[in-house]
């Protein structure tokens, strides 16, 4: 096989529709052994990668740059003076070009946030520099003393202060979050023997690395892949690391196989694809030489992109500020219909109001959604073994509507709230979830699991397609999972403000599926 076929080939597990080898490792949840699941917990924490790190930090640097020059502009100067106009802009505009001086200058790497705090000199120094540029800015502008000397100096010495206070907290914080593991970002070896033990020696002997290694995994036996391998233990094969990933913080998967393994790298991938992590492959010790655009780096090592996580760092962020923003203004606005639903589901048949169903979450982890309670009690079905079909004798009256018109599903507001749901993604599917055939989703489409890489939505890209309700005939299903990784593999704002416009269109366009 030549490069740009091999190339070509690994390109296409992103597009391509998955294979049998997926369903295996989908519907096997494997042991873990007490070594692997001791480490596994130990890394069950959230982790902050380098880049959100340094986000966070100029974010706050601008905030206090801000907050002193306000403070300065209300107590020495007053908001009523006639030259309001220019104060407010330098108090915007200075703190962004400190921000990208100090960029330039490499102070927001995680080597230097690491140095001592003598090393901070740098950052007062290129402060103080912004604050005499406007300074002798304003000098020329205006050309006459009609700024005040002590707004500038305070300024200057406030910021100084502000800044060095910041770095300071942040270094000794580092050092925990470093003794914690939760700072450096978070690999698992796919592959052992002496591929995997060149590039661990790789990444231990860059000082600059943030690359923590938290065990291997290989299907091979102890005569091809020794249990240890540069001082790191093998925790397990293939289908434990699916289970080790979904038990704890990953940040990546880096894979050690030789490029010229095509057909084993290929299904090994397969496999792994459904993880909600970054997949790399190392190329370190290929044969094969391509462009140097095709490699990115992790310190020196080269590496092949293979999968990105669908969300990370500011788009999750993003995300959430997002979910929670329109979550509470939805609740706000459907408070007398959330009041009414309530009122008229305890009138109608004896059970509570509110029903819990338990259901497949980011991830593949289990999760609680709420749901106004549409079955008679007697009848309710936390797995979802049976479900719901046309004339459905279970359904109340009242459920018969809430359900058609979706209601039933507005108390998931709360799961928004409480991190479990986004308003956008997937539809999260119950636990034994079937078609009316008796065949469990896992068995209509290989690869089902992946579309767990990002937190289930309350209505999704499926759903305004018209692809909701009753799973009657298989290809009703494939067309919602393709709908779903295509929602994954597109996401932005844009398009989840989109589907939230269409939802109510598109539930009065076509309820044929809704029972």
């Amino acid at each position: 096989m030549s490069q740009i076929e091999l190339v070509d080939d690994l390109s296409r597990l992103k597009d391509q529709t998955p294979g049998p080898a997926r369903k295996e490792v989908d519907a096997e949840q494997a042991e873990l052994n007490a070594l692997a699941a001791r480490i596994a917990d130990h890394y069950r924490t959230d982790f902050i990668t380098p880049r959100l790190l340094s986000g966070y930090l100029r974010l706050a640097e601008f905030s206090a740059l801000v907050l002193v020059g306000i403070l300065l502009l209300g107590f020495r100067v007053e908001f009523a003076t006639p030259f309001i106009t220019s104060y407010a802009l330098m108090i915007v505009l200075g703190p962004l070009a400190a921000i990208a001086a100090i960029e330039m200058a490499g102070g927001y790497r995680i080597a230097f946030l690491k140095r001592s705090p003598l090393s901070l000199w740098r950052i007062a120094a290129t402060w103080v520099g912004i604050v005499a540029a406007m300074t002798t800015s304003v000098f020329f502008i205006y050309e006459d003393a009609v700024h005040s000397r002590i707004f500038f100096g305070g300024w200057a010495l406030g910021g100084i202060v502000s800044l060095l206070a910041l770095r300071i907290l942040l270094r000794s914080q580092i050092r925990r979050w470093a003794r914690d593991g939760r700072m450096e970002r978070r690999a698992v070896i796919v592959g052992g023997g002496g591929n995997a033990e060149k590039l661990i020696r790789g990444l231990e002997a860059d000082p600059g690395s943030d690359i923590r290694i938290c065990g291997i995994f290989d299907d091979r036996d102890d005569r091809r892949s020794p249990p240890i391998v540069a001082g790191y233990p093998k925790l397990g094969t293939i289908p434990e690391l699916v289970t080790f990933s979904r038990r704890t913080r990953i940040d990546m998967l880096i894979v050690t196989l030789p490029l010229t393994a095509e057909q084993r790298l290929l299904a090994l991938l397969k496999k792994l694809w459904v993880l909600p992590v970054d997949i790399r492959l190392s190329a370190h010790a290929s044969e094969l030489s391509f462009r140097p655009r095709s490699y990115s780096f992790i310190g020196d090592m080269p590496m092949i992109d293979i999968l990105d996580r669908p969300l990370a760092d500011w788009d999750l962020i993003a995300k959430r500020i997002f979910d929670i923003a329109f979550a509470v203004l939805a609740i706000l606005a459907l408070s007398p219909l959330l009041a009414l639903t309530a009122l008229a589901v305890k009138l109608d048949s004896r059970g509570p109001v509110i029903f819990r169903q338990k259901r497949h979450g980011f991830n593949n982890q289990t999760i609680e959604v709420f749901k106004f309670r549409s079955l008679k009690h007697e009848f309710t079905d936390p797995e979802g073994k049976r479900i719901v079909t046309r004339n459905d004798d279970r359904v109340t009256r009242v459920g018969a509507f809430i359900r058609k018109t979706s209601i039933d599903e507005l108390p998931q507001l709360f799961n928004v709230l409480r991190g479990e749901l986004s308003l956008v993604g997937p539809r999260p599917h119950a636990l034994r979830a079937q078609s009316s055939q008796n065949e469990t989703f896992v068995e209509i489409v290989d690869g089902y699991f992946g579309r767990h890489k990002v937190k289930p939505g309350i209505t999704g890209w499926a759903q305004i397609k018209g692809w909701r309700g009753e799973i009657d005939q298989p290809q009703k299903l494939k067309m919602r999972f393709e709908h779903d990784l295509y929602y994954i593999e597109n996401w932005s704002l844009r398009l989840d403000l989109y589907i939230l416009v269409m939802t109510p269109i598109s539930m009065l366009r076509k309820t044929d599926g809704a029972y």
